[in-house]
């Protein structure tokens, strides 16, 4: 059993871990001012960017759902980790060494750490053995594709041989046990209880995650082997590190390119997306064995920084490639089912003679492929052509039918002036009255509307309003604690909120002489009053790296959500005013406490003049004399 890592080490990794290179990985991070970062959230699909990473401060929070923590926090999320995995992974991304409690060791078998590590062992025997003898079959398929060794080098592909226990021999040998590799997918059981290695006789893509780390492996048949009587492509089966559904392929390559850029290239294949690559377009990905899903729009949108606001909306671009076939048309439907889904404008490239990106740069070169993706076509120019496909447009009763079929289409359009150029479009392509076709899909609007368990035309499936309206996160199901969303918006609360933010996040701007003296001051907001009072206690660690976390443990349990928001909230100040600004905010809350006790003490004064009590008229006076003396102190600081 695995000893506890010490205290002191989980600190030390977490001071050294920049919290903003972790999460980048996952999402696309932009300034937001006063050293925070904002991307979409993560845990849950949202429109407008609410999620918020402040790396001075080493926390995250995503004011729409509620989600919030440290980088093990994310870790654990993101990857379904344990607390000591998470931390043993950051220590392996810095090259600290861990101490444990009683001289444990790392917990290093059956988890995720050990599955990548035998996911990268096996990528490394598979690529030695493209280079052996039995692996000519796959050179020259690769070859007959238009990919060389660089091309097999840059991807990491490999060859399985034609075995039922090469790969596993040669990893028990490297002491992974028969558990943590068919945990990991890389041995299956037989119907007798045996197991023997998945992948036999076939070329070897490895599948890698957003960070580059190998999670499973894409095979493709080469052989007619009567003992490999699988199908064609045959992938990882889903494990604890790898979910078809949320992995891209080609993404740990594309993903700077596709943030950089704002476009992403989805297509249907791996050689697909090496011909992408290799001829230019670096921004190409591909499903992993699966069809296109939501799952792989929430990484997608992550990743491009899919925002809907009015400054970004539309900006960003989505591109499916696919096959003329029918599997190919049904796959076109699936994307357009999800169109809404993205704020970025979704487009359809389709190869001339249906040629795919592979078969276009091996026929035509690396310029018709990037000419295909040059030659995008907007998403429902393409759907609304597929309805019109198919029907006679030379006959009145073709034209109606067909106008039938294409006017939903036009009808669940998100951007209300793209609709009206639709219509006119349509009308074009029709040879009808422009009238007509407006009232036919207006018509197809309404149907939509009413139709029982059916969103409105435009409306986001997942409920959400369409672009360039305001929107509404979706809300935790299980009870949250107390937010800032929750305080008044009366100037004194702002106020109040405002220096405690400035607290929490820059105490070495305010100052300890100044964060004392505040710290005795009034709060009118009760909530407040208790972060204030946090604050206090957690004096001893002031300005040390876990004054933060400090100050959350003082909080009552429900508060700590509170103590995270302000510890996330941007603040609006540009960074040359910054420490200006922190100090000012405070200085106000204790100017508005001097204030109130001259007030207190201006009544006391009156009430001692008419009582005749000189003594006490005299002393009250040297306190209001201290107080203003205070007071003008402050404002020369």
């Amino acid at each position: 059993m695995p000893g506890l890592i010490r205290r002191s080490d989980i600190e030390e990794v977490r001071s050294r871990v920049n919290i903003a290179d972790v999460v980048g990985d996952f999402v696309t991070l932009k300034n937001a001012g006063a050293g925070s970062l904002k991307g979409l959230c993560p845990f849950h699909e949202e429109r407008t960017p609410s999620f918020h990473v402040r790396p001075q401060v080493g926390y995250y929070h995503c004011f729409g759902c509620g989600e919030g923590g440290d980088v093990f926090t994310f870790l654990q999320k993101m990857d379904h980790v344990t607390f000591q995995e998470a931390v043993e992974r950051m220590a392996a991304r810095l090259g600290y060494e861990l101490h444990y409690e009683d001289g444990g060791q790392a917990s290093d078998h059956g988890n995720r750490a050990r599955l990548l590590a035998a996911n990268a062992a096996a990528e490394v025997f598979f690529r030695e053995q493209l280079a052996t003898p039995a692996a000519q079959v796959g050179r020259d398929f690769l070859g007959a594709r238009g990919f060389d060794a660089a091309a097999a080098d840059q991807f990491g592909i490999g060859f399985a041989p034609k075995s039922f226990n090469a790969l596993g021999d040669a990893l028990k040998a490297q002491g992974f046990t028969e558990l943590e590799l068919t945990t990991a997918g890389l041995l299956s059981t037989g119907d007798r209880g045996n197991n023997y290695d998945r992948f036999r006789g076939r070329l070897i893509w490895p599948i890698r995650d957003i960070t580059g780390q190998t999670v499973g492996f894409g095979a493709r048949k080469l052989l007619d082997d009567e003992q490999d009587k699988g199908p064609k492509y045959l992938n990882t089966p889903e494990t604890p590190i790898y979910h078809k559904s949320q992995v891209l392929y080609g993404l740990d390559l594309a993903r700077r390119d596709i943030a950089k850029g704002k476009q992403v290239v989805v297509v249907e294949g791996y050689t697909d997306v090496m011909a992408c690559h290799l001829a230019g377009v670096t921004t190409a990905v591909a499903t992993c064995g699966t069809s296109f899903g939501v799952d792989h729009i929430k990484v997608i949108r992550r990743v491009l920084g899919d925002v809907d606001n009015a400054n970004t909306s539309g900006l960003g671009q989505v591109i499916f490639t696919f096959d003329p076939d029918e599997a190919g048309q049904k796959a076109a439907s699936r994307a357009f089912e999800e169109e809404q889904r993205f704020a970025a404008q979704t487009f359809v490239a389709v190869g001339p003679d249906g040629l795919d990106p592979c078969d276009l740069r091996l026929q035509r070169g690396d310029e018709a492929v990037r000419t295909l993706i040059d030659g995008r076509k907007p998403m429902f120019e393409f759907m609304i052509r597929r309805r019109l496909a198919g029907h006679d447009l030379e006959t009145v009763e073709g034209r109606v039918t067909a106008l039938r079929a294409a006017a939903p289409v036009v009808a669940d359009m998100r951007d209300g002036s793209m609709l009206d150029g639709y219509v006119g479009k349509l009308a074009g392509w029709l040879g009808m009255e422009l009238g007509e076709v407006r009232n036919a899909v207006r018509r197809a609007a309404f149907a939509a509307k009413e139709a029982p368990g059916k969103p409105a035309a435009g409306a986001h499936p997942s409920g959400q309003e369409r672009a360039g309206t305001p929107q509404t996160t979706e809300q935790p199901a299980e009870p949250r604690g107390v937010s800032v969303t929750d305080l008044p918006i009366d100037p004194i609360t702002r106020g109040e909120r405002d220096a405690l933010m400035a607290l929490v996040q820059h105490p070495e701007a305010v100052g300890r002489d100044l964060t004392v003296r505040v710290l005795e001051a009034r709060f009118v907001n009760s909530t407040l009053s208790v972060v204030r009072d946090a604050v206090a206690a957690s004096l001893d660690d002031f300005e040390a790296p876990g004054w933060t976390d400090r100050i959350a443990r003082e909080v009552p349990a429900p508060f700590s959500s509170l103590v995270r928001e302000l510890a996330m909230a941007p603040i609006p100040q540009k960074a040359d005013r910054l420490a200006e600004y922190c100090r000012q905010v405070v200085a106000d809350l204790v100017d508005r406490d001097i204030l109130r006790q001259k007030s207190e003490l201006v009544g006391a004064m009156q009430r001692a003049t008419a009582d005749g009590d000189t003594t006490r008229w005299s002393e009250l006076s040297r306190q209001s004399v201290a107080l203003e003396t205070e007071r003008r102190q402050l404002r020369k600081e």
